[in-house]
């Protein structure tokens, strides 16, 4: 739940987000999420499921999705790239990562 005193007076937040992303080492949209919040500075931790299926399987019981890659933004789950593409170009995406949005 977000709580008023977590955003300044501007209403950005005044904390960083806690990124997530589960990927393979060959998915292509997985490279597509990495650049889009790249391009945006954002810092993230990514978790590759290639050879990993216990971590695949925690990665299905958080998003309930079995496709890579999943994006978390402090432990809730926004999807793959394309949701957070669309997310990116209706400026709910840095509304979630805490950032006054872009402008251009």
């Amino acid at each position: 739940m977000i709580k008023k005193s977590d955003y300044q007076i501007d209403g950005t937040s005044s904390e960083v987000a806690r990124v997530v992303i589960y990927t393979t080492s060959y998915c292509p949209y997985c490279f597509r999420a990495k650049a889009l919040l790249r391009s945006k500075n954002v810092e993230f931790e990514e978790i590759d499921v290639t050879d990993d299926p216990a971590q695949r399987a925690e990665m299905e019981r958080l998003s309930a999705r079995r496709t890579v890659p999943q994006i978390f933004i402090d432990t809730h789950p926004i999807g793959g790239y394309d949701e957070a593409r669309r997310l990116d170009a209706i400026g709910e995406l840095d509304r979630l990562l805490g950032r006054p949005p872009e402008t251009g």
